[in-house]
């Protein structure tokens, strides 16, 4: 049938063409079933719904398709298979979400954070701070900062837009430019429903990576000099004296060694 449609369509000049079958099913909080829809959709637009109620397919559009709509929806009731396919996810609809309903929607999962640096080009605040926070569910967290443990901004921040990450989970990111000193320590703090007390990520400025390895080589090398140093110290106290040396006062060799 849809493939008549498009071809019936395409005769008439239509030009490229685009056939969807799009299924709705909205809930409520408690995760009861509130309608069912399923729609047939020519380039976007609804073509052809159907009516849980009359538990047939009518015509969706009321413009210049109406009577391709109506063929349309003529042809589908004269068969099985659509209205068994409809009826089958109206069922679906208000069987299977109070099923899974507790264990995903209405599930708990905490958040993870990082703060990553990174450079801004700025003298004044050369320094922007990024607190990523992944993997939570429900969408709702709320990121605030500290300065030494000072609230950064005001006490109730806005909302913050999380965004899903595919899996049933949210993500989220908040950013802060500031100019560090020796010292400082930059706190993200999220709060997340399924969390007792919110949730810490420290920073503070540092080495650069650069200069942190240089730091280690030289220590790894001054730790070598000084174990090379004390085993020829160690060895040259240990060395008996030659043959026919006379000690002076206050050398330690035990008598009879010489």
């Amino acid at each position: 049938m849809l493939v008549l449609l498009g071809l019936a369509l395409g005769a008439r000049g239509a030009g490229a063409f685009v056939v969807q079958v799009s299924s709705s099913c909205a809930l409520a909080p408690n995760g009861s079933a509130l309608a069912f829809g399923l729609t047939f959709l020519f380039n976007k637009n609804p073509l052809v719904c159907y009516d849980p109620g009359a538990g047939r397919f009518v015509p969706c559009d009321w413009g210049l398709l109406h009577g391709y709509a109506a063929r349309v929806a003529a042809g589908l009731n004269n068969g099985t298979g659509w209205l068994q396919r409809a009826r089958q996810r109206g069922r679906l609809c208000r069987e299977l979400p109070p099923r899974v309903w507790g264990a995903a929607a209405l599930r708990q999962t905490p958040p993870r954070a990082r703060v990553v640096p990174s450079g801004t080009g700025n003298a004044r605040a050369p320094t922007l701070l990024t607190c990523h926070v992944w993997g939570f569910y429900p969408r709702e967290v709320s990121v605030t900062w500290l300065r030494n443990g000072d609230l950064v901004g005001p006490a109730e921040p806005p909302p913050i837009s999380a965004v899903p990450s595919g899996d049933w989970t949210y993500q989220a990111q908040v950013t802060l430019p500031v100019a560090p000193v020796a010292g400082d320590t930059f706190t993200c703090a999220v709060q997340h429903a399924s969390l007792d007390q919110p949730l810490l990520e420290e920073w503070g400025p540092g080495l650069s990576p650069g200069l942190t390895l240089k730091v280690a080589a030289a220590t790894v090398v001054m730790a070598l000099g000084l174990g090379f140093l004390g085993a020829g110290v160690y060895g040259s106290c240990a060395r008996p004296a030659a043959p026919g040396y006379a000690p002076l006062p206050g050398d330690n060799y035990p008598a009879g060694s010489i």
